[in-house]
């Protein structure tokens, strides 16, 4: 592994001497190229016209030289012209289209359009609207896209409520994700991964705040170019650091009953160097959560009965930093570097009665257990990329570097005592886990004729995983001594080689095609630090991708898709550590699972048809060794849950989504229907569910009222989960938000309500095996109301940065600007 390191970094010195000095020793003539800004306005409305298409061209002639669409403002930036006369084309659906010229000299290469007054065009309202909904959700050749940033009703929120808005996706009440009912996902901010998600997803997402987030970008068919694994698919979560010439930023915070967050970031720019930097906390109040749980199994053809009942007390306080900067050397060479930091503690209090009836040990026993937890999870992102472009449109090549690190611990303490002669229990616990992952990427994209473009590109990850328990039991003296027999540490180590080709082209200039194959090698080896070595395994998978789309008439799409992923688990699935907090119901990792082997096919339609929108699609998902966590009871009565490959698992589904305008009011609303057919490979293992289905429909809306009020709406039910052995919690949630905007001061306040007629909700489980049945329930409290208040400083030009690694692969539990020049306005 050392040498394929040392390999790769000689690979990326090389090329990067190439990309960055292509030409030496040739002679050129003194050049520059210039910029092209301005900002689309409705000539009756005076307001900004957002997502119009820009085109530019050379004066008299037809070829289309660069183009781009306005932003959410309005505004337009064209980047890299070469000096010369250039006609300018501007249209959008309701607008008449409109051309203007412009000339960029040597002398004044840069040409800004203080405003383009746009002419509303004689369409029915319906046909404004399609275009209208087209921002809100966008679908490309490969994601779909969630614009997240106007919806008035998750502000105050974190990110777990803006994702249960997304189509495709749904988040129960823990905030675990998932895509079409798989929640083997990769999730990117700002297209890199974070070590904050290598853990807990669900504890990650409610660190970030949802007034951070701009978009979602839903991959449900990943290229070659992503990661191999995130077998469900990825989502990227776009948050709104900007870069802009000269300062702007915003402050944003919220409270409420449940959750409390403060948001902050600024920006700054001077020609092609810039910096931003952005900081967040929160806050939630302590909740109490009630518990029960019933168990019964049979022990030597009599029943053993096992009951608990209990509250427990809960608070989250958590914050997470971002810090970048960038600088274009030139028109071509360009540096990106950024750095994150997240930490937060989740503490909880609890206290339980219990009951054990053991017909053949001792005739059972009650117990009453008091519990304290301090747990914590701290992490950073470090990322730095070169990005070299060329004359020839599309021609990019790009190095990166990324070293991630995330920190977790789990410190309880129980005091356990008992009806009969048992000694009571009074111990300590304690799991420490470091994570750690290595990065080097390149990326190499260049245009071929006739509209091709072939991508290629290496990658190499390498992972360590540290887990430190100890065990510490109340000595007769007061004092704690550690059970040498039950504490450990484990090493684990997961190093990744890989490497790509893809190509983008056109077949009968009607089918867009996108095909690739992907190569990855795995390494990996694991140790305690007493006891047994892992034995050492290298694996290799190559991974096939094909999309094919076809655009037809009035805005329709149909696209096939065939991909092939793998989902290789993390540090949650593989830790040895027992947790036996509850001693009767123990969770342990399996440092010797495989990972997963998924095939999946996908036909999607999408189309607008008077003013509605549809998205939908039918797929087929095959999944090999699938990784669930199994329980199996001793004859001791202590129940053993491991994660285990439990066999294989056959879906088919059709999910649909859509959204209709009726003047103000948009309303969105979707399913998605799946089956499920498992076989189990294991012998000792009961499939208690072998067939069945599951569902989940969203459902939501958007009423613009008069003097700058906005009010959202949103719904969402799933059905529950099914597994092997047992079904997990549906789950049910509304909420409706209303903001008042003040354009004037550019600030807005915000209220929301989530689940006004449910004060607690409570989520049912149950678990069935052979020789066994379990029921348990766990309700919250779920009654939030909250105000927000935002407010925003500049009025610039932004435009997004993103590095270029995606380490999209565990199963998980912008450009420099300058103004100047030739100034004008369009009427």
């Amino acid at each position: 592994m050392k040498k394929i390191l040392l390999f790769t970094i000689l690979c990326f010195a090389s090329i990067s001497i190439n990309a960055q000095f292509p030409m030496m020793g040739a002679k050129k003539g003194p050049t520059i190229k210039g910029n092209i800004s301005g900002k689309l306005i409705d000539s009756l409305s005076n307001e900004p016209v957002a997502y119009a298409t820009i085109v530019l061209k050379k004066e008299g002639k037809d070829k289309e030289i660069n183009g781009e669409l306005t932003d959410d403002d309005g505004k337009f930036k064209i980047l890299n012209i070469e000096t010369g006369k250039y006609e300018l084309y501007i249209s959008f659906l309701g607008y008449a289209e409109k051309m203007v010229t412009l000339e960029l000299t040597p002398e004044k290469p840069d040409y800004h359009f203080d405003d383009i007054f746009l002419k509303p065009a004689n369409y029915l309202l319906d046909e404004i609207n399609i275009t209208d909904q087209r921002s809100l959700i966008e679908n490309k050749v490969d994601k779909m896209v969630f614009n997240a940033e106007q919806d008035a009703s998750i502000a105050g929120g974190d990110a777990t409520e803006v994702l249960r808005k997304v189509p495709l996706l749904s988040v129960d009440f823990d905030g675990n994700v998932s895509l079409r009912g798989s929640q083997n996902l990769r999730i990117l901010i700002n297209g890199k991964p974070s070590g904050m998600f290598s853990s807990n997803v669900a504890d990650a997402l409610k660190m970030i705040p949802a007034d951070e987030i701009k978009q979602v970008e839903v991959i449900t068919t990943p290229s070659a170019k992503y990661d191999a694994e995130g077998s469900g698919g990825i989502i990227n979560i776009i948050t709104k650091k900007k870069t802009a010439d000269g300062y702007s930023g915003s402050i944003s915070v919220a409270g409420g009953n449940r959750q409390n967050n403060g948001t902050g970031n600024i920006n700054a720019a001077r020609g092609r160097f810039g910096v931003n930097a952005s900081g967040s906390v929160f806050y939630s109040t302590p909740q109490e959560a009630i518990n029960t749980f019933k168990r019964v199994d049979t022990i030597q053809n009599q029943l053993r009965i096992l009951e608990q009942n209990g509250t427990v007390d809960n608070t989250r306080l958590g914050f997470r930093g971002t810090a970048g900067a960038f600088y274009d050397f030139n028109a071509y060479n360009s540096f990106n570097t950024s750095f994150s930091t997240n930490g937060f503690g989740f503490n909880s209090d609890g206290t339980l009665d219990g009951t054990l009836v053991d017909p053949v040990f001792g005739n059972g026993y009650n117990f009453t257990r008091t519990s304290g937890g301090e747990n914590g999870q701290s992490g950073y992102d470090w990322s730095t990329d070169y990005r070299r472009t060329f004359p020839k449109k599309d021609q990019e090549f790009s190095m990166s570097f990324q070293i991630s690190g995330d920190q977790n611990k789990a410190d309880n303490s129980i005091v356990q005592s008992y009806s009969n002669q048992i000694n009571n229990r009074d111990e300590l616990i304690y799991n420490d886990g470091d994570n750690t992952e290595i990065t080097f990427q390149t990326d190499y994209v260049h245009p071929l004729p006739k509209s091709m473009k072939l991508e290629v590109g290496a990658k190499t990850v390498l992972r360590s995983i540290i887990s430190d328990y100890t065990y510490q039991q109340r000595a007769a003296g007061g004092s704690y001594l550690i059970d040498q027999s039950r504490s450990n540490s484990f090493e684990y180590g997961q190093d990744v080689i890989a490497g790509y080709a893809s190509m983008n082209f056109l077949i009968a200039k009607k089918f867009s095609v996108i095909a690739g194959v992907r190569y990855e090698g795995t390494s990996i080896n694991g140790a305690f630090n007493k006891g047994e070595t892992l034995e050492s395994n290298f694996y290799q998978n190559i991974l096939p991708n094909l999309i094919i789309s076809r655009s037809l008439k009035n805005f329709q799409t149909l696209k096939l898709s065939y991909n092939q992923r793998i989902q290789r688990p993390s540090l949650s699935f593989i830790n040895p550590f027992q947790n036996s907090v509850d001693s009767l119901n123990i969770v342990v990792g399996n440092p010797t699972l495989t990972p997963e082997i998924v095939h999946q096919i996908d036909l999607s339609y999408n189309t607008f048809i008077k003013g509605f929108g549809i998205f939908s699609s039918l797929y087929y998902r095959n999944t090999q060794d699938i990784i669930q966590l199994l329980l199996q009871i001793q004859d001791s009565g202590i129940g053993f849950n491991k994660f285990e490959n439990v066999g294989i698992n056959n879906s088919f589904g059709i999910n649909l989504f859509g959204t209709k305008n009726v003047n103000s009011f948009t309303f969105r609303g979707g399913f998605n229907l799946s089956t499920f057919n498992y076989s189990s490979k294991l012998t000792t293992v009961a499939v208690t569910n072998p067939t069945g289905f599951e569902y989940n429909v969203n459902f939501g809306g958007t009423l613009n009222l008069p003097k700058d009020f906005k009010m959202d709406f949103f719904g969402f039910v799933r059905s529950p989960q099914f597994t092997i052995q047992g079904k997990q919690p549906s789950f049910s949630i509304i909420g409706l938000g209303v903001k008042k905007e003040f354009p004037k001061i550019k600030a807005s306040l915000g209220i929301r309500v989530i689940e006004p007629f449910n004060d607690y909700k409570y989520f049912n489980s149950s678990q069935s095996g052979r020789g066994f049945n379990l029921e348990s329930s766990f309700g919250i409290p779920f009654r939030s109301v909250g105000l927000s208040f935002d407010y925003r400083f500049g009025n610039l030009k932004f435009s997004e940065r993103k590095t270029k690694i995606r380490n999209n692969d565990l199963l998980q539990g912008g450009d420099g600007q300058q103004q100047g020049g030739a100034t004008g306005g369009v009427n």
